[in-house]
């Protein structure tokens, strides 16, 4: 008989472990099981884990059993995250799971007022959540100190990478002490990655859980061969399906982004959009409003694939293949979170079956096409047209 392994078990404090039963957290993922006791042991880790397997809690309960019982006053734990999403993200998960203790948690982002932030560093926020452009910017206008940071988290770090942020967190890391717990968290663990968590950890705890191009379990993946000015019409038709009730449309560029958005809304189909042009206050309120049921589709950029939190959306739909393999595990990463299950949808036009052929070798299977609701199969096309074609085609009067 195996044992069952619970909250209970890891040792947490009581007022953790009241946290986490009202957000209805019953047993452990294995990132928590395997994260969570070398973290309390005080020991450095460095996880690799798929998006939607629970990280937030591996890292935040323990930093929260660390500071639990410190005095309040002094900033001691610091989230570095890629985006602002992400960090408003994580900053909330760990305000649910400190909801019975007198531990504070704020995000420090860019794309909102930069003086209503310097009050949370002056007031010695416990936990501060940030990323790095803007964290460097109060670094370098004297209204952040790290001093007193003992415990160090980096989320995402491949993500960082990808989007140039590396010099950034080297930066930071200029100002925070030396003798301190950090853990590193990564879907992947590219080489400049490696390189960068051997020089913030000392004998981390090892936790590799996540094969990089493995999507979460209980993901149903769909491929259509599409031509791409009929992406839009494919969408259009899927969505008479009222099962698809709440998905995330993935576009390659923001124009892309607006022009579907656009589409679908002339359609009647209740869609807003989420990008890197848009401002913090339109993003917020674009992701808010669609957990909240008021959009049907929220069309976004890569730039949100690690950085939404949704229970329950049903759909991730990349309307434009991405075009490396982790991108893709990342966006339906989105669905399926925490065990749940979820469908991805690929539309993938001949232009992009490179990039796929790419996605299926490194997932180690040919994902079979569905067919198409919308549009006749290439096979049919062909005939029906050449008949079509003929019967209009003038026949030439016989002569003797």
């Amino acid at each position: 008989m195996f044992a069952i392994s619970t909250f209970e078990t890891l040792g947490l404090r009581a007022e953790l472990l009241h946290a986490v039963h009202d957000l209805g957290f019953t047993e452990p993922t294995p990132v928590q099981l395997a994260a969570i006791p070398a973290a309390l042991a005080g020991r450095d880790v460095l996880a690799s884990a798929s998006t939607g397997s629970g990280k937030s809690a591996a890292f935040g309960l323990p930093l929260l059993e660390a500071l639990i019982d410190l005095p309040r006053g002094k900033t001691r734990a610091l989230i570095l995250a890629p985006t602002r999403e992400l960090a408003a993200q994580i900053a909330d998960h760990l305000r649910a799971l400190a909801k019975y203790t007198k531990i504070s948690v704020a995000a420090v982002f860019g794309g909102v007022g930069f003086n209503p932030q310097v009050g949370v560093f002056r007031r010695g926020t416990d936990i501060i959540v940030a990323t790095p452009g803007r964290l460097l910017d109060h670094l370098n206008q004297k209204t952040a100190s790290l001093d007193g940071i003992s415990m160090l988290v980096l989320d995402e770090a491949d993500r960082m990478l990808d989007m140039g942020f590396l010099p950034d967190v080297r930066r930071v890391l200029k100002h925070v002490p030396a003798a301190r717990q950090t853990f590193f968290f990564s879907a992947t663990i590219p080489q400049a990655i490696g390189t960068l968590a051997n020089e913030m950890l000392k004998s981390p705890a090892r936790v590799d859980l996540a094969p990089s191009t493995t999507p979460a379990l209980g993901i149903t993946q769909t491929v259509y061969s599409i031509d791409q000015q009929r992406k839009a019409d494919l969408l259009v038709e899927l969505l008479k399906d009222n099962n698809i009730f709440s998905a995330i449309a993935f576009t390659r560029t923001k124009s892309r982004a607006n022009r579907l958005a656009a589409i679908l809304l002339k359609h009647k189909i209740p869609a807003e959009r989420i990008h890197g042009d848009r401002s913090q206050a339109q993003r917020t309120r674009a992701l808010d409003e669609f957990k909240r049921g008021k959009f049907r589709v929220l069309v976004a950029t890569d730039i949100a694939a690690r950085g939404i939190d949704i229970v329950e959306l049903g759909h991730v739909v990349n309307y434009d293949v991405p075009m490396v393999p982790e991108d893709y595990v990342h966006r339906v990463g989105r669905t399926a979170r925490a065990k749940a299950t979820g469908d991805a949808i690929t539309f993938v036009a001949p232009d992009e079956e490179k990039y796929f052929a790419q996605i299926e070798r490194a997932l180690g299977r040919r994902l079979d096409r569905s067919k198409n609701p919308a549009l006749p199969a290439p096979s049919v096309v062909a005939p029906v047209a050449a008949v079509a074609q003929a019967q209009r085609r003038p026949q030439r009067r016989r002569t003797g």
